[in-house]
């Protein structure tokens, strides 16, 4: 029998061995149940959250259920399935927004990049395979929402939300389909028991006391109607814009963690969006570590109240409105033990081999 002291070591750190041999940690509670809403595009600070939640899935710490983009960029979906098809889980079903910002990129292509090349022709083989093509050829975004949430149990989905806040606003807006019988609220009610979202600032920035933040900033009809209308019983636990500069992926990391393999897709999206020479602010990854290990020390939490956003963009919290929204606090210490969990999750080499 293993005992507890045991147990607990085991779940510290996954141990990784000589020759691509990793003793995974034992679970003792069952996986957290995901689904990562995310503007995968603009900043690479996604990509490090998605290759974190593969590895925390590795661990078997959580299950990513389906991955949603609330961004419009032709090559978002076939990227995303490339990161999910690297990590052993290229089936893991992904929906995109076809309303929402466009948006340029420095590392979608990619998944255009063939072993031996660059460009493509007939016959050659992608260096990260992928099986979807085009956005075209995924569902909507919503309506994946719908079907992933119908099929799970009640109360047991953890959204991660880490861009505009398009898609899960038209999600309280959906009627009932083929997947439920509810409408968009009631499916949420029922099925969703959290809310991480990276957006806004609860503490100046560099003395602004009115800044806006971009997740907000780029979408913010959608987000007023997410803050408005999500279901009060559900809560929101945001990431503001100052605890993800505090914690910054080390360049140091980018340079010497990923050599377990030749060719690796996320040092080389990190190269391509911020170079050899910058520590990449964690925004996203925040809220990727709060939605999975809530109850690991890493933050503390706000009081309780309900965030409202102006019509410039600016989003606050005002106390004691509600108990639905709080935001992370992070003090010196947990700052480091932040950054150290992010730089181990985010270098894990993937279970499966490397290309």
């Amino acid at each position: 029998m293993i005992t507890s002291l045991r147990l607990l070591l085991l779940n510290l750190l996954a141990v990784s061995l000589p020759f691509g041999i990793t003793i995974l940690p034992v679970q003792a509670t069952e996986p957290v149940q995901v689904i990562f809403d995310t503007d995968i595009s603009g900043d690479v600070d996604d990509v490090l959250a998605l290759a974190m939640l593969h590895t925390l899935a590795d661990r078997r710490e959580c299950d990513l259920l389906a991955v949603t983009i609330s961004k419009i960029n032709p090559l978002t979906g076939p990227f995303t399935d490339a990161v999910n098809t690297f990590y052993g889980r290229p089936d893991i079903p992904i929906g995109v927004t076809r309303n929402a910002q466009q948006r340029e990129s420095k590392y979608l292509h990619l998944m255009l990049k063939i072993k031996g090349g660059v460009l493509k022709k007939k016959g050659d083989q992608f260096l990260y395979p992928h099986d979807v093509t085009s956005n075209a050829d995924l569902p909507d975004a919503v309506s994946l929402l719908r079907k992933t949430l119908a099929a799970s149990a009640d109360h047991c989905v953890v959204i991660i939300q880490v861009g505009l806040a398009s898609n899960l606003a038209d999600l309280l807006d959906s009627k009932p389909d083929q997947f439920s019988s509810l409408s968009g609220i009631e499916l949420v009610r029922r099925k969703v028991r959290l809310v991480s979202a990276m957006a806004g600032n609860f503490k100046p920035i560099n003395g602004n006391k009115h800044f806006l933040e971009a997740n907000v900033r780029n979408g913010i009809g959608a987000m007023q109607r997410f803050a408005k209308n999500w279901p009060e019983q559900v809560p929101i636990i945001w990431s503001g814009f100052e605890i993800g500069i505090a914690v910054r992926y080390p360049r140091q990391s980018i340079a010497k963690d990923f050599q377990y393999c030749e060719h690796h897709i996320v040092p080389e999206s990190y190269l391509l969006h911020s170079g050899p020479n910058h520590d990449r602010p964690c925004w996203d990854l925040t809220s990727v570590l709060y939605a999975v290990r809530p109850d690991r020390g890493y933050f503390n939490l706000s009081e309780t109240g309900l965030v409202r956003v102006e019509d410039d963009g600016y989003l606050f919290i005002e106390p004691e409105k509600s108990k639905r929204d709080r935001f992370l606090k992070m003090n010196p210490k947990q700052t480091i033990r932040v950054s150290e969990a992010l730089q181990f999750l985010v270098s894990q080499p993937p279970i499966k081999n490397c290309p």
